[in-house]
């Protein structure tokens, strides 16, 4: 293709990144270093027969005029980045000149929000890409060799999760887990503690967490794998059961193998959605157990006072959390591109 051919065959989508991708995180960037402008005080002196007091009042006018001066608000640096909200930097410091052993430093670390956001979002991520890329694979498998007429009705229920609203998915396992649904009702009687609360427990909140982000997601590798397994080379697994491989032997050395830039694509697609969990957090009622960075950054936005600084350090930090977590995968798949 020739420069100017390709130059106007990648200009609208260059264009679309600039505006919609590279221009947006520009803007939190920039966000992300300034703060609120403090309210600017005025001494008020009023007189009575008793005499005059001075008296502190906000200068209301003063403020809005700060405020359209510098409508960003004030240089503050890496100050939100280093606040107890974000890196915490004083409290980690602190904490770590006064424990003995790492788990109780980790512990600590814990009870810092931005600590406690990232752990929960970290276990999430390492505990569903893997099952979702497993089970995803198993289910592909059992249906393409399932019988033809059998398939569509397969297809249709291994897809239903995917076609309800991640918001209505979660409220729905959330009352089934509640006391008085099938699940919690169930988890009661083989415990035999008609007091035991899925919502009251931590661990198994973020169980339940868990098994809705895999529930939601399988479908999603399930559809990649099983478009893949019709492109299987037919050939190659009939000369494959003539030199005697079961089907276990068939799924390791012609199946996988041929899957395997699938497994990458679902790898890197599902890391980076499940590192911005949300949806299962609020619809869980969750946060008093486990919270997100993208939970955060909702928080920071939500109520009477948005703390947009602080939103906007937070969504630099996540993209920065999704940049490392993705960099081995990219470096791995770059270096076999390279190879060939």
């Amino acid at each position: 293709m020739k420069h100017k051919s390709f130059f106007w065959f990648v200009l609208p989508s260059a264009l679309a990144m600039m505006l919609f991708i590279f221009f947006p995180i520009i803007s939190v960037i920039v966000q992300s270093v300034h703060v609120e402008h403090e309210q600017v005080i005025k001494v008020v002196e009023s007189c009575d027969l008793f005499g005059c007091k001075e008296s502190t009042t906000v200068d209301q006018e003063a403020t809005a005029a700060l405020k359209e001066a510098k409508p960003l608000g004030q240089f503050s640096g890496f100050k939100t980045y280093l606040d107890r909200n974000h890196l915490a930097t004083t409290e980690v410091s602190s904490t770590w000149n006064r424990t003995n052993s790492w788990r109780e430093f980790g512990s600590q670390m814990l009870n810092l929000p931005f600590y406690k956001a990232i752990g929960f979002t970290l276990t999430f991520t390492f505990v569903v890409t893997p099952l979702v890329i497993i089970l995803g694979f198993i289910v592909a498998v059992a249906v393409n060799g399932a019988a033809k007429r059998l398939r569509g009705v397969l297809i249709f229920f291994s897809l239903l999760p995917m076609m309800i609203t991640p918001l209505v998915g979660a409220l729905i396992l959330f009352w089934m887990v509640d006391a008085r649904g099938i699940v919690g009702t169930t988890l009661q009687y083989l415990a035999g503690d008609p007091s035991l609360s899925v919502k009251a427990s931590t661990p198994m909140m973020w169980i339940m967490l868990m098994v809705y982000g895999v529930w939601h997601a399988v479908p999603f590798a399930f559809i990649v794998y099983y478009a893949g397994l019709q492109s299987v080379n037919q050939d190659t697994l009939e000369a494959a059961r003539v030199d005697g491989a079961n089907r276990w032997l068939q799924i390791r050395h012609v199946i996988i193998p041929h899957l395997l830039p699938l497994t990458t694509f679902i790898a890197l697609m599902q890391l980076m959605d499940n590192f911005r969990v949300f949806e299962p957090i609020v619809s869980f009622a969750a946060s008093a157990h486990a919270t997100s960075l993208s939970w955060a950054i909702y928080n920071d936005l939500g109520g009477e006072t948005r703390q947009l600084s602080s939103a906007a350090a937070t969504s630099v930090l996540t993209i920065l959390g999704v940049a490392i977590l993705l960099s081995p995968v990219l470096v791995r798949t770059w270096r076999e591109f390279d190879r060939k």
